[in-house]
């Protein structure tokens, strides 16, 4: 059960920061030999974490419903990563068992957040269906287990010159549907993984909500100060590190 706990606790921390939650649970299940069920596992964390993120954005979340634009504007970035999901499944999927591929993928996140830096002070704060295409498509890459989805797609919106505040903030609510949709999608093997054992899982989803309510407050804090490239710092690293020690 304290793999499990462990396995929450990362996938609260990187799903929010900036770091790739899936291309961190491939690496530790490797390591922590918790191989074999890696989508089923990584499913349930992510229920844990969606409900973080409903609860964090609560508010955001009612005003959205009045707000038409955003609505459309978020119904444009989910058509968008759902296509690139659906059509790259297969290859997404296996993905997920090679962790050279994890490291690569981290090195890119690594380069981006450091380059989001020259962008970090953007004050643009009105959003266009450029804007939301652009978040779909880098939302639907992040799939690969590596690309971190908060870091690339709240870089792309730096990039665009979209105010950090508003940047984190749709991000974030544009990935609510995103992440229904995938677990909807992984129904089955969430059932598997349930069968297997359900009461690691219960203690890794609940540790996985936890760690994502302070991960999504210390991200904002973080964006706040205009630090974000110290995560693209840590993403190389991490992608070294996992080039020379893990198979």
């Amino acid at each position: 059960m304290l793999k499990y706990i462990f396995l929450g606790i990362v996938q609260g921390v990187t799903e929010f920061l900036p770091v790739s939650s899936s291309g961190h649970l491939v690496i530790l299940q490797k390591a922590l030999g918790v191989a074999g069920q890696e989508l089923a596992v990584s499913v349930v964390l992510h229920i844990g974490t969606l409900c973080a993120l409903i609860l964090f954005f609560f508010k955001d979340i009612l005003d959205l419903l009045r707000n038409v634009k955003w609505l459309i504007l978020i119904a444009v970035v989910t058509v968008v990563t759902g296509i690139i999901g659906i059509l790259g499944r297969d290859f997404f999927e296996g993905l997920f068992s090679s962790p050279k591929a994890v490291a690569v993928a981290l090195m890119v996140t690594g380069v981006i957040l450091i380059r989001a830096r020259l962008f970090i002070n953007s004050r643009r704060n009105i959003l266009d269906i450029v804007d939301a295409l652009v978040l779909g498509l880098v939302q639907g890459a992040a799939i690969i287990p590596g690309l971190s989805r908060s870091g690339i797609t709240i870089s792309s919106l730096l990039f665009r010159k979209i105010d950090k505040e508003l940047a984190f903030r749709f991000s974030f609510l544009a990935a609510i549907p995103a992440i229904l949709g995938a677990l909807v999608l992984e129904a089955k093997k969430v059932g598997f993984a349930l069968t297997g054992n359900s009461a690691g899982l219960l203690a890794g989803f609940i540790a996985s909500f936890i760690a994502g309510i302070i991960s999504l407050w210390l991200l904002r804090l973080v964006l706040r100060k205009a630090k974000l490239h110290y995560f693209g710092i840590y993403c190389i690293i991490a992608a070294l590190i996992t080039l020379l020690f893990i198979k």
